[in-house]
Protein backbone atom coordinates (compact mmCIF):
# COMPACT_ATOMS: atom_id res chain seq x y z
CA UNK A 1 0.00 0.00 0.00
CA UNK A 2 1.62 3.17 -0.96
CA UNK A 3 2.25 6.39 1.78
CA UNK A 4 -0.23 8.42 0.02
CA UNK A 5 -3.59 5.91 1.05
CA UNK A 6 -2.40 5.54 4.54
CA UNK A 7 -3.90 9.14 5.71
CA UNK A 8 -7.56 8.16 5.17
CA UNK A 9 -8.19 7.60 9.28
CA UNK A 10 -10.29 4.62 7.87
CA UNK A 11 -7.18 2.69 7.15
CA UNK A 12 -4.71 3.77 9.49
CA UNK A 13 -4.32 4.10 13.57
CA UNK A 14 -1.95 4.41 15.84
CA UNK A 15 -1.47 1.11 16.80
CA UNK A 16 -0.51 0.30 13.17
CA UNK A 17 1.80 3.52 13.71
CA UNK A 18 3.21 1.76 16.59
CA UNK A 19 4.43 -1.35 14.67
CA UNK A 20 5.74 0.76 12.32
CA UNK A 21 7.62 2.99 14.14
CA UNK A 22 9.24 -0.19 16.36
CA UNK A 23 9.79 -1.82 12.74
CA UNK A 24 11.42 1.29 10.69
CA UNK A 25 13.88 1.64 14.02
CA UNK A 26 14.96 -1.71 13.96
CA UNK A 27 15.23 -1.51 10.41
CA UNK A 28 17.02 1.73 10.54
CA UNK A 29 19.80 0.24 12.72
CA UNK A 30 20.30 -2.80 10.76
CA UNK A 31 20.39 -0.46 7.76
CA UNK A 32 23.18 1.74 8.53
CA UNK A 33 26.41 -0.97 8.94
CA UNK A 34 24.83 -2.77 5.93
CA UNK A 35 25.18 0.52 3.88
CA UNK A 36 28.38 1.12 4.33
CA UNK A 37 29.79 -2.42 3.97
CA UNK A 38 27.57 -3.11 0.93
CA UNK A 39 28.86 0.50 -0.43
CA UNK A 40 32.53 -0.74 0.37
CA UNK A 41 31.70 -4.01 -1.44
CA UNK A 42 30.56 -1.61 -4.64
CA UNK A 43 33.70 0.09 -4.34
CA UNK A 44 31.94 3.21 -3.26
CA UNK A 45 32.89 5.61 -0.47
CA UNK A 46 30.79 4.23 2.72
CA UNK A 47 28.96 7.96 3.08
CA UNK A 48 26.99 7.05 -0.54
CA UNK A 49 25.68 3.99 0.75
CA UNK A 50 24.19 6.47 3.53
CA UNK A 51 22.76 8.59 0.91
CA UNK A 52 20.97 5.35 -0.79
CA UNK A 53 18.85 4.72 2.31
CA UNK A 54 17.28 8.73 2.18
CA UNK A 55 15.62 9.68 -1.72
CA UNK A 56 15.39 6.14 -3.05
CA UNK A 57 13.50 4.79 0.37
CA UNK A 58 11.33 7.60 0.95
CA UNK A 59 10.23 7.31 -3.05
CA UNK A 60 9.64 4.01 -2.74
CA UNK A 61 7.60 4.47 0.21
CA UNK A 62 5.25 6.51 -1.90
CA UNK A 63 5.27 4.78 -5.14
CA UNK A 64 5.76 1.11 -4.24
CA UNK A 65 2.94 -1.71 -3.93
CA UNK A 66 4.64 -3.72 -0.82
CA UNK A 67 3.76 -2.93 2.51
CA UNK A 68 6.97 -4.84 3.91
CA UNK A 69 9.43 -4.56 1.04
CA UNK A 70 12.57 -2.83 2.58
CA UNK A 71 15.09 -1.56 -0.51
CA UNK A 72 18.45 -0.06 -0.28
CA UNK A 73 22.10 -1.63 -0.84
CA UNK A 74 21.96 -5.08 -1.22
CA UNK A 75 25.31 -7.35 -1.70
CA UNK A 76 24.29 -9.12 -4.74
CA UNK A 77 23.64 -5.24 -6.64
CA UNK A 78 27.07 -4.66 -4.92
CA UNK A 79 29.22 -7.00 -6.80
CA UNK A 80 27.67 -6.92 -10.20
CA UNK A 81 28.17 -3.18 -10.24
CA UNK A 82 32.01 -3.63 -8.57
CA UNK A 83 32.53 -6.67 -10.98
CA UNK A 84 30.88 -4.35 -14.08
CA UNK A 85 32.60 -0.59 -12.96
CA UNK A 86 35.71 -2.39 -11.79
CA UNK A 87 36.54 -3.12 -15.40
CA UNK A 88 36.07 0.02 -16.42
CA UNK A 89 37.65 2.12 -13.34
CA UNK A 90 39.55 1.92 -10.42
CA UNK A 91 37.22 1.80 -7.28
CA UNK A 92 36.90 4.58 -4.91
CA UNK A 93 38.00 7.17 -7.61
CA UNK A 94 35.92 9.95 -8.30
CA UNK A 95 35.95 8.54 -12.17
CA UNK A 96 34.30 5.32 -10.74
CA UNK A 97 32.13 6.67 -8.11
CA UNK A 98 30.93 9.00 -11.57
CA UNK A 99 30.20 5.82 -13.36
CA UNK A 100 28.03 4.41 -10.69
CA UNK A 101 25.58 7.01 -10.58
CA UNK A 102 25.69 7.24 -13.92
CA UNK A 103 25.17 3.37 -13.68
CA UNK A 104 22.16 3.79 -11.18
CA UNK A 105 20.77 6.36 -13.70
CA UNK A 106 20.70 3.94 -16.58
CA UNK A 107 19.00 1.04 -14.49
CA UNK A 108 15.98 3.53 -13.16
CA UNK A 109 15.21 4.40 -16.55
CA UNK A 110 15.36 0.78 -18.04
CA UNK A 111 13.17 -0.10 -15.35
CA UNK A 112 10.61 2.83 -15.47
CA UNK A 113 10.68 2.21 -19.85
CA UNK A 114 9.88 -1.29 -19.03
CA UNK A 115 6.93 -0.33 -16.49
CA UNK A 116 5.44 1.94 -19.37
CA UNK A 117 5.76 -0.94 -21.89
CA UNK A 118 4.00 -3.41 -19.15
CA UNK A 119 6.71 -5.90 -18.75
CA UNK A 120 7.16 -7.14 -15.82
CA UNK A 121 6.11 -10.61 -17.47
CA UNK A 122 10.24 -10.21 -18.11
CA UNK A 123 10.99 -11.92 -14.59
CA UNK A 124 9.58 -15.11 -15.97
CA UNK A 125 12.47 -14.81 -18.76
CA UNK A 126 15.27 -15.95 -15.69
CA UNK A 127 14.35 -19.22 -14.38
CA UNK A 128 14.28 -20.54 -10.66
CA UNK A 129 17.50 -22.64 -11.16
CA UNK A 130 19.37 -19.31 -13.03
CA UNK A 131 18.69 -17.66 -10.36
CA UNK A 132 19.86 -19.82 -7.55
CA UNK A 133 23.34 -20.52 -9.71
CA UNK A 134 23.97 -16.91 -10.02
CA UNK A 135 23.31 -15.94 -6.61
CA UNK A 136 25.21 -18.82 -5.39
CA UNK A 137 28.24 -18.39 -7.37
CA UNK A 138 28.04 -14.69 -6.49
CA UNK A 139 28.09 -15.13 -3.11
CA UNK A 140 31.04 -17.21 -3.42
CA UNK A 141 32.26 -14.09 -5.47
CA UNK A 142 31.61 -11.90 -1.95
CA UNK A 143 32.85 -13.74 0.54
CA UNK A 144 36.56 -13.84 -1.99
CA UNK A 145 36.48 -10.11 -2.14
CA UNK A 146 36.20 -9.78 1.44
CA UNK A 147 39.18 -11.64 2.57
CA UNK A 148 41.32 -8.69 2.40
CA UNK A 149 39.89 -6.89 4.53
CA UNK A 150 39.35 -10.22 7.19
CA UNK A 151 42.41 -11.30 6.86
CA UNK A 152 44.31 -7.68 6.18
CA UNK A 153 46.27 -9.24 3.29
CA UNK A 154 46.97 -6.44 0.37
CA UNK A 155 45.75 -8.52 -2.19
CA UNK A 156 47.07 -6.40 -6.07
CA UNK A 157 44.43 -4.58 -8.20
CA UNK A 158 42.60 -6.49 -10.73
CA UNK A 159 42.69 -9.97 -9.75
CA UNK A 160 39.85 -12.52 -10.03
CA UNK A 161 38.59 -14.48 -7.66
CA UNK A 162 41.03 -17.69 -8.85
CA UNK A 163 44.05 -15.50 -8.37
CA UNK A 164 42.74 -14.17 -5.10
CA UNK A 165 42.19 -17.30 -3.45
CA UNK A 166 46.16 -18.48 -5.11
CA UNK A 167 47.62 -15.05 -3.82
CA UNK A 168 45.93 -15.65 -0.04
CA UNK A 169 47.19 -18.93 0.56
CA UNK A 170 51.02 -17.83 -1.45
CA UNK A 171 51.02 -14.95 1.36
CA UNK A 172 49.45 -16.07 4.77
CA UNK A 173 52.25 -15.56 6.79
CA UNK A 174 51.03 -11.50 5.78
CA UNK A 175 47.71 -12.17 7.71
CA UNK A 176 47.50 -9.75 10.23
CA UNK A 177 45.92 -11.44 13.35
CA UNK A 178 44.37 -8.47 15.16
CA UNK A 179 42.10 -8.03 11.88
CA UNK A 180 41.70 -11.58 11.84
CA UNK A 181 40.72 -11.91 15.69
CA UNK A 182 38.64 -8.57 14.82
CA UNK A 183 36.80 -10.41 11.85
CA UNK A 184 36.12 -13.63 13.64
CA UNK A 185 35.26 -12.26 16.58
CA UNK A 186 32.35 -10.40 14.65
CA UNK A 187 31.11 -13.04 13.09
CA UNK A 188 30.90 -15.05 15.79
CA UNK A 189 29.70 -12.45 18.20
CA UNK A 190 26.47 -11.69 14.85
CA UNK A 191 26.22 -15.07 14.84
CA UNK A 192 25.32 -15.59 18.80
CA UNK A 193 23.16 -12.47 18.81
CA UNK A 194 21.07 -13.41 15.78
CA UNK A 195 20.64 -16.82 17.12
CA UNK A 196 19.34 -15.31 20.43
CA UNK A 197 17.10 -12.97 18.62
CA UNK A 198 16.45 -12.69 15.02
CA UNK A 199 15.10 -8.71 15.14
CA UNK A 200 17.88 -8.02 17.61
CA UNK A 201 20.46 -5.25 15.72
CA UNK A 202 23.49 -7.57 16.49
CA UNK A 203 25.30 -6.11 13.36
CA UNK A 204 25.48 -2.74 14.88
CA UNK A 205 26.14 -4.03 18.26
CA UNK A 206 29.12 -5.71 16.81
CA UNK A 207 29.96 -2.64 14.83
CA UNK A 208 30.09 -0.16 18.05
CA UNK A 209 32.00 -3.16 19.75
CA UNK A 210 34.71 -3.75 17.42
CA UNK A 211 35.28 0.69 17.13
CA UNK A 212 35.00 0.95 20.59
CA UNK A 213 37.53 -1.32 20.90
CA UNK A 214 39.72 -0.25 17.79
CA UNK A 215 39.52 3.60 19.53
CA UNK A 216 40.29 2.54 23.18
CA UNK A 217 43.26 0.49 22.13
CA UNK A 218 44.56 2.76 19.40
CA UNK A 219 45.06 -0.15 16.69
CA UNK A 220 44.78 1.71 13.70
CA UNK A 221 48.52 2.54 14.45
CA UNK A 222 49.03 -1.44 14.82
CA UNK A 223 47.97 -1.75 11.05
CA UNK A 224 43.67 -2.55 11.86
CA UNK A 225 42.37 -0.93 8.88
CA UNK A 226 39.20 1.70 9.35
CA UNK A 227 37.31 3.80 6.92
CA UNK A 228 38.75 6.96 8.47
CA UNK A 229 36.21 10.11 7.22
CA UNK A 230 32.93 10.23 6.76
CA UNK A 231 31.34 13.63 5.78
CA UNK A 232 28.88 14.79 7.87
CA UNK A 233 25.41 16.71 6.23
CA UNK A 234 23.06 15.58 3.30
CA UNK A 235 23.41 14.77 -0.17
CA UNK A 236 23.77 17.84 -2.56
CA UNK A 237 21.88 17.45 -5.58
CA UNK A 238 24.18 16.54 -8.50
CA UNK A 239 24.09 15.65 -11.91
CA UNK A 240 25.50 12.74 -13.41
CA UNK A 241 28.10 12.72 -15.88
CA UNK A 242 26.81 11.13 -19.03
CA UNK A 243 27.88 10.38 -22.40
CA UNK A 244 26.79 7.91 -24.85
CA UNK A 245 30.42 6.35 -25.31
CA UNK A 246 29.79 5.97 -21.26
CA UNK A 247 26.59 4.63 -21.69
CA UNK A 248 27.70 1.86 -24.40
CA UNK A 249 30.16 0.63 -21.98
CA UNK A 250 27.68 0.29 -18.96
CA UNK A 251 24.83 -1.89 -21.22
CA UNK A 252 26.29 -4.98 -19.87
CA UNK A 253 26.45 -4.25 -16.22
CA UNK A 254 22.83 -2.32 -16.78
CA UNK A 255 20.80 -4.97 -18.11
CA UNK A 256 22.38 -7.34 -15.28
CA UNK A 257 21.61 -5.18 -12.48
CA UNK A 258 18.07 -4.18 -13.97
CA UNK A 259 17.09 -7.74 -14.02
CA UNK A 260 18.61 -9.18 -11.41
CA UNK A 261 17.82 -5.99 -8.89
CA UNK A 262 13.89 -6.53 -9.93
CA UNK A 263 13.63 -10.35 -9.45
CA UNK A 264 14.71 -10.35 -6.23
CA UNK A 265 12.61 -7.31 -5.35
CA UNK A 266 9.78 -8.93 -6.43
CA UNK A 267 10.66 -11.67 -5.13
CA UNK A 268 10.25 -10.73 -1.63
CA UNK A 269 7.53 -8.51 -2.59
CA UNK A 270 5.66 -11.08 -3.73
CA UNK A 271 6.89 -13.66 -0.78
CA UNK A 272 5.61 -11.22 1.52
CA UNK A 273 2.53 -10.96 -0.10
CA UNK A 274 1.50 -14.68 0.03
CA UNK A 275 2.65 -14.60 3.57
CA UNK A 276 -0.40 -11.65 4.65
CA UNK A 277 -2.86 -11.14 1.93
CA UNK A 278 -3.35 -8.24 2.95
CA UNK A 279 -2.47 -6.48 -0.20
CA UNK A 280 -1.44 -6.94 -3.58
CA UNK A 281 2.05 -6.18 -5.19
CA UNK A 282 1.46 -5.02 -8.65
CA UNK A 283 4.98 -5.90 -10.98
CA UNK A 284 4.79 -2.96 -13.19
CA UNK A 285 4.23 -0.31 -10.64
CA UNK A 286 7.54 -2.32 -8.35
CA UNK A 287 9.16 -1.75 -11.86
CA UNK A 288 8.10 1.78 -11.63
CA UNK A 289 8.55 2.72 -8.56
CA UNK A 290 12.00 1.11 -7.91
CA UNK A 291 13.02 2.60 -11.56
CA UNK A 292 11.95 6.62 -10.34
CA UNK A 293 13.76 5.84 -6.71
CA UNK A 294 17.02 5.22 -8.92
CA UNK A 295 16.61 7.91 -11.62
CA UNK A 296 16.21 10.32 -8.14
CA UNK A 297 18.45 8.48 -6.59
CA UNK A 298 21.42 9.04 -8.74
CA UNK A 299 20.74 13.14 -8.59
CA UNK A 300 21.26 12.93 -4.95
CA UNK A 301 24.29 10.73 -4.75
CA UNK A 302 22.77 7.53 -4.24
CA UNK A 303 24.24 3.83 -4.99
CA UNK A 304 21.67 1.86 -6.76
CA UNK A 305 19.07 -0.07 -4.86
CA UNK A 306 17.21 -3.57 -4.92
CA UNK A 307 15.36 -5.48 -2.30
CA UNK A 308 16.45 -6.80 0.65
CA UNK A 309 15.25 -9.93 1.82
CA UNK A 310 17.28 -10.07 5.56
CA UNK A 311 15.98 -6.64 5.97
CA UNK A 312 12.26 -7.12 4.75
CA UNK A 313 12.08 -10.15 6.64
CA UNK A 314 13.22 -8.05 9.76
CA UNK A 315 10.61 -5.35 8.94
CA UNK A 316 8.01 -7.88 8.99
CA UNK A 317 9.12 -9.98 12.25
CA UNK A 318 9.22 -6.43 13.48
CA UNK A 319 5.41 -6.11 12.93
CA UNK A 320 5.56 -3.56 10.19
CA UNK A 321 2.47 -3.22 8.37
CA UNK A 322 3.02 -0.21 6.04
CA UNK A 323 5.39 1.56 4.17
CA UNK A 324 5.33 4.15 6.97
CA UNK A 325 8.30 1.91 8.74
CA UNK A 326 10.56 2.46 6.21
CA UNK A 327 10.24 6.75 6.38
CA UNK A 328 10.77 6.27 10.04
CA UNK A 329 14.23 3.80 8.90
CA UNK A 330 14.68 6.99 6.59
CA UNK A 331 14.64 9.15 9.53
CA UNK A 332 17.05 6.95 11.51
CA UNK A 333 19.51 7.18 9.08
CA UNK A 334 19.05 10.63 8.55
CA UNK A 335 19.94 11.50 12.01
CA UNK A 336 23.26 9.52 11.65
CA UNK A 337 24.45 11.53 8.75
CA UNK A 338 23.34 14.74 11.04
CA UNK A 339 24.96 14.02 13.92
CA UNK A 340 26.93 10.35 14.37
CA UNK A 341 29.26 10.39 11.11
CA UNK A 342 32.19 11.50 13.43
CA UNK A 343 31.45 8.36 15.20
CA UNK A 344 32.38 5.98 12.06
CA UNK A 345 36.11 7.22 12.07
CA UNK A 346 37.65 4.40 13.91
CA UNK A 347 35.14 1.40 12.43
CA UNK A 348 37.50 -1.56 11.08
CA UNK A 349 37.25 -2.48 7.96
CA UNK A 350 37.28 -6.30 9.29
CA UNK A 351 33.97 -6.11 11.27
CA UNK A 352 32.12 -4.56 7.89
CA UNK A 353 33.92 -7.54 6.10
CA UNK A 354 32.06 -9.75 8.69
CA UNK A 355 28.95 -8.46 8.46
CA UNK A 356 28.79 -9.09 4.59
CA UNK A 357 29.80 -12.77 5.08
CA UNK A 358 27.45 -13.43 7.80
CA UNK A 359 25.17 -11.90 5.09
CA UNK A 360 26.07 -13.58 1.86
CA UNK A 361 26.80 -16.70 3.69
CA UNK A 362 23.16 -18.19 4.03
CA UNK A 363 22.66 -17.03 -0.37
CA UNK A 364 24.79 -20.27 -1.44
CA UNK A 365 21.99 -22.42 -1.50
CA UNK A 366 22.80 -26.09 -1.30
CA UNK A 367 19.71 -27.30 -0.58
CA UNK A 368 18.15 -25.58 -4.09
CA UNK A 369 20.97 -28.09 -5.93
CA UNK A 370 20.58 -31.24 -3.98
CA UNK A 371 16.55 -30.64 -4.36
CA UNK A 372 16.84 -30.00 -8.27
CA UNK A 373 19.51 -32.88 -8.59
CA UNK A 374 16.84 -35.92 -7.11
CA UNK A 375 13.50 -33.44 -8.91
CA UNK A 376 14.68 -32.36 -11.92
CA UNK A 377 17.94 -33.22 -13.48
CA UNK A 378 18.14 -30.70 -16.40
CA UNK A 379 17.43 -27.47 -14.27
CA UNK A 380 19.93 -29.13 -12.41
CA UNK A 381 22.76 -28.86 -14.91
CA UNK A 382 21.49 -24.84 -15.80
CA UNK A 383 22.06 -24.03 -12.36
CA UNK A 384 25.54 -25.60 -12.00
CA UNK A 385 26.66 -24.24 -15.30
CA UNK A 386 24.82 -21.18 -14.37
CA UNK A 387 26.80 -21.33 -10.92
CA UNK A 388 30.62 -22.47 -12.79
CA UNK A 389 29.79 -19.65 -15.84
CA UNK A 390 29.65 -16.77 -12.99
CA UNK A 391 33.16 -17.70 -11.16
CA UNK A 392 34.76 -18.74 -14.24
CA UNK A 393 33.26 -15.63 -16.89
CA UNK A 394 32.28 -12.99 -13.93
CA UNK A 395 29.15 -12.11 -12.48
CA UNK A 396 27.96 -10.14 -15.68
CA UNK A 397 28.20 -12.83 -17.99
CA UNK A 398 27.59 -15.48 -15.64
CA UNK A 399 23.15 -14.55 -15.61
CA UNK A 400 23.41 -14.29 -19.72
CA UNK A 401 24.92 -18.06 -19.47
CA UNK A 402 22.40 -19.31 -17.75
CA UNK A 403 19.41 -17.47 -19.05
CA UNK A 404 20.62 -18.82 -22.44
CA UNK A 405 21.14 -22.51 -21.47
CA UNK A 406 17.99 -22.05 -19.97
CA UNK A 407 16.19 -21.44 -23.65
CA UNK A 408 18.89 -23.56 -25.31
CA UNK A 409 17.22 -26.43 -22.96
CA UNK A 410 13.46 -25.09 -23.72
CA UNK A 411 14.10 -25.42 -27.36
CA UNK A 412 15.61 -28.02 -27.20
CA UNK A 413 12.61 -30.34 -25.34
CA UNK A 414 10.24 -27.92 -27.05
CA UNK A 415 11.21 -29.39 -30.47
CA UNK A 416 10.97 -33.16 -29.31
CA UNK A 417 8.07 -33.05 -27.26
CA UNK A 418 6.29 -36.00 -25.05
CA UNK A 419 4.44 -38.19 -27.32
CA UNK A 420 2.87 -41.20 -26.01
CA UNK A 421 1.13 -44.48 -27.13
CA UNK A 422 -2.05 -44.97 -24.93
CA UNK A 423 -4.17 -48.26 -24.27
CA UNK A 424 -7.10 -49.32 -22.35
CA UNK A 425 -6.80 -49.57 -18.72
CA UNK A 426 -8.67 -52.79 -18.68
CA UNK A 427 -12.31 -52.87 -17.14
CA UNK A 428 -12.01 -48.58 -17.29
CA UNK A 429 -12.99 -45.86 -19.87
CA UNK A 430 -9.26 -44.62 -18.94
CA UNK A 431 -6.32 -44.58 -21.65
CA UNK A 432 -3.15 -44.30 -20.19
CA UNK A 433 0.68 -44.48 -21.88
CA UNK A 434 1.28 -47.71 -22.48
CA UNK A 435 4.96 -47.64 -21.19
CA UNK A 436 3.23 -47.18 -17.72
CA UNK A 437 1.19 -50.06 -18.39
CA UNK A 438 2.85 -52.50 -20.34
CA UNK A 439 -0.11 -55.17 -19.52
CA UNK A 440 -2.37 -53.62 -20.99
CA UNK A 441 -4.13 -55.07 -24.46
CA UNK A 442 -3.29 -52.92 -27.93
CA UNK A 443 -5.84 -53.18 -30.16
CA UNK A 444 -5.21 -54.18 -33.90
CA UNK A 445 -8.03 -52.19 -34.29
CA UNK A 446 -6.78 -48.92 -33.41
CA UNK A 447 -3.61 -46.72 -32.55
CA UNK A 448 -4.06 -44.08 -30.18
CA UNK A 449 -1.04 -41.24 -29.99
CA UNK A 450 -1.26 -38.78 -27.53
CA UNK A 451 0.53 -35.35 -28.40
CA UNK A 452 1.17 -33.11 -25.09
CA UNK A 453 2.86 -29.93 -26.94
CA UNK A 454 1.68 -26.83 -29.53
CA UNK A 455 2.58 -28.35 -33.09
CA UNK A 456 4.77 -25.46 -34.91
CA UNK A 457 7.61 -25.58 -36.80
CA UNK A 458 10.37 -26.74 -34.38
CA UNK A 459 8.82 -30.00 -33.57
CA UNK A 460 6.75 -30.71 -36.34
CA UNK A 461 9.09 -32.92 -38.11
CA UNK A 462 9.61 -34.85 -34.97
CA UNK A 463 5.87 -35.29 -34.31
CA UNK A 464 5.86 -36.55 -38.28
CA UNK A 465 8.59 -38.78 -38.08
CA UNK A 466 6.89 -40.67 -34.33
CA UNK A 467 3.64 -41.25 -35.73
CA UNK A 468 4.92 -42.65 -39.03
CA UNK A 469 7.35 -44.62 -36.75
CA UNK A 470 4.13 -45.73 -34.63
CA UNK A 471 1.98 -46.87 -37.37
CA UNK A 472 4.94 -48.84 -39.04
CA UNK A 473 5.62 -50.91 -36.31
CA UNK A 474 2.23 -52.68 -35.88
CA UNK A 475 2.94 -56.15 -37.47
CA UNK A 476 -1.09 -55.54 -38.80
CA UNK A 477 -1.46 -51.97 -40.11
CA UNK A 478 -4.76 -50.45 -38.01
CA UNK A 479 -7.23 -49.22 -39.10
CA UNK A 480 -7.77 -45.91 -37.26
CA UNK A 481 -5.36 -43.80 -35.92
CA UNK A 482 -6.62 -41.85 -32.92
CA UNK A 483 -4.87 -39.17 -32.30
CA UNK A 484 -5.93 -37.08 -28.61
CA UNK A 485 -4.57 -33.76 -29.32
CA UNK A 486 -6.02 -32.37 -25.88
CA UNK A 487 -3.00 -31.09 -24.91
CA UNK A 488 -2.66 -29.61 -28.41
CA UNK A 489 -2.51 -25.72 -27.31
CA UNK A 490 -1.68 -24.03 -30.99
CA UNK A 491 -0.87 -25.10 -34.12
CA UNK A 492 1.29 -22.78 -36.75
CA UNK A 493 1.09 -23.20 -40.48
CA UNK A 494 4.01 -25.61 -40.56
CA UNK A 495 1.98 -27.56 -38.01
CA UNK A 496 -0.83 -27.50 -40.45
CA UNK A 497 0.96 -29.04 -43.65
CA UNK A 498 2.34 -31.87 -41.66
CA UNK A 499 -1.04 -32.76 -40.40
CA UNK A 500 -1.83 -33.20 -43.73
CA UNK A 501 1.08 -35.52 -44.74
CA UNK A 502 0.12 -37.17 -42.10
CA UNK A 503 -3.28 -37.22 -43.09
CA UNK A 504 -2.48 -37.97 -46.81
CA UNK A 505 -0.26 -40.55 -45.71
CA UNK A 506 -2.81 -42.15 -43.61
CA UNK A 507 -5.05 -42.92 -46.10
CA UNK A 508 -2.27 -44.56 -48.60
CA UNK A 509 -2.41 -46.93 -45.94
CA UNK A 510 -6.06 -47.04 -45.88
CA UNK A 511 -6.36 -45.93 -41.95
CA UNK A 512 -8.81 -43.26 -41.07
CA UNK A 513 -7.91 -40.45 -38.77
CA UNK A 514 -9.75 -39.27 -35.79
CA UNK A 515 -9.06 -36.41 -33.59
CA UNK A 516 -10.09 -36.06 -29.92
CA UNK A 517 -10.30 -33.10 -27.54
CA UNK A 518 -9.46 -30.94 -30.74
CA UNK A 519 -9.82 -27.37 -28.72
CA UNK A 520 -11.73 -24.41 -29.88
CA UNK A 521 -9.29 -22.11 -31.44
CA UNK A 522 -7.16 -25.13 -33.26
CA UNK A 523 -10.84 -26.32 -34.39
CA UNK A 524 -11.44 -22.44 -36.15
CA UNK A 525 -8.21 -22.96 -37.72
CA UNK A 526 -8.36 -26.17 -38.99
CA UNK A 527 -11.86 -25.09 -41.05
CA UNK A 528 -10.25 -21.89 -41.96
CA UNK A 529 -7.55 -24.18 -43.78
CA UNK A 530 -10.06 -26.20 -45.19
CA UNK A 531 -8.60 -29.38 -43.67
CA UNK A 532 -12.11 -30.08 -41.92
CA UNK A 533 -13.92 -30.41 -45.18
CA UNK A 534 -11.16 -33.35 -46.47
CA UNK A 535 -11.17 -35.05 -42.79
CA UNK A 536 -14.81 -34.48 -42.66
CA UNK A 537 -16.72 -33.10 -39.95
CA UNK A 538 -17.71 -36.83 -38.28
CA UNK A 539 -13.80 -37.41 -37.53
CA UNK A 540 -13.78 -34.73 -34.77
CA UNK A 541 -14.69 -36.36 -30.88
CA UNK A 542 -14.45 -34.73 -27.79
CA UNK A 543 -13.37 -37.79 -26.04
CA UNK A 544 -10.87 -41.25 -26.86
CA UNK A 545 -14.17 -43.47 -25.46
CA UNK A 546 -16.29 -41.56 -28.00
CA UNK A 547 -14.04 -42.62 -30.93
CA UNK A 548 -13.36 -45.91 -29.78
CA UNK A 549 -17.23 -46.02 -29.41
CA UNK A 550 -17.29 -45.08 -33.00
CA UNK A 551 -15.42 -47.80 -33.88
CA UNK A 552 -16.83 -50.22 -32.36
CA UNK A 553 -20.07 -49.56 -33.60
CA UNK A 554 -18.84 -49.57 -37.10
CA UNK A 555 -17.34 -53.01 -36.53
CA UNK A 556 -20.38 -54.06 -35.35
CA UNK A 557 -22.39 -52.32 -38.12
CA UNK A 558 -19.90 -53.54 -40.83
CA UNK A 559 -20.80 -57.37 -39.53
CA UNK A 560 -24.19 -57.24 -39.62
CA UNK A 561 -24.05 -55.89 -43.34
CA UNK A 562 -21.65 -58.17 -43.84
CA UNK A 563 -23.68 -61.25 -42.65
CA UNK A 564 -26.95 -59.72 -44.24
CA UNK A 565 -25.02 -59.84 -47.41
CA UNK A 566 -24.04 -63.36 -47.56
CA UNK A 567 -27.32 -64.39 -46.50
CA UNK A 568 -28.90 -62.27 -49.86
CA UNK A 569 -25.99 -63.55 -51.98
CA UNK A 570 -27.00 -67.17 -50.68
CA UNK A 571 -31.14 -66.50 -51.23
CA UNK A 572 -30.65 -65.22 -54.65
CA UNK A 573 -28.28 -68.54 -55.43
CA UNK A 574 -31.09 -70.72 -53.71
CA UNK A 575 -33.60 -69.07 -55.47
CA UNK A 576 -31.92 -69.16 -59.14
Amino acid sequence: MPVLKLFDKNQYSFSFFRLDAIAGITVGVVLIPQAIAYAILMGMPPIYGLYACLMPLVLYAFLGTSRQLSIGPAAITAIVVMSGVGALAKPFTDQFVSLVLFLGFLVGAVQVLLSFLQMGFLVNLISRPVISGFISAAAIAIIISQLEGGLGIHIPDGENSYQKIIYIFSNLTQVHLITLCICIGAILGIIGLKKWKKSFPGALVILIIATLITYAFNLEEKGVAIIQDVPAGLPTFVMPTMSYDRMIQLIPSVLTVTFIGYVGSIGVAKSMEMKHRDHIVRPNQELFALGVSKIIGAFFQAIPSSGSYSRSAINDEAGGKTTISTLISVSIVLISLLFLTSFFFYIPKAALSAIILVSVVKLINFSEAKYLFGAKRRDFIVMIITFVGTLVFGVENGIFIGVILSFIFLQYYSARPHIAELVNIPDSKYYRNVKRFPNAVQSKEYLIIRFDNQLYFANSGYFKDTVINYVSRREVLPKYLILDNSNMHDLDSTGLYVLEDIYLYLKNQNIELLLVGTIGPIRDFLKRSGFTDNLGKDHYYLTISDAVDFIENRKTHDKVHEVANQFNKKRRTFLD
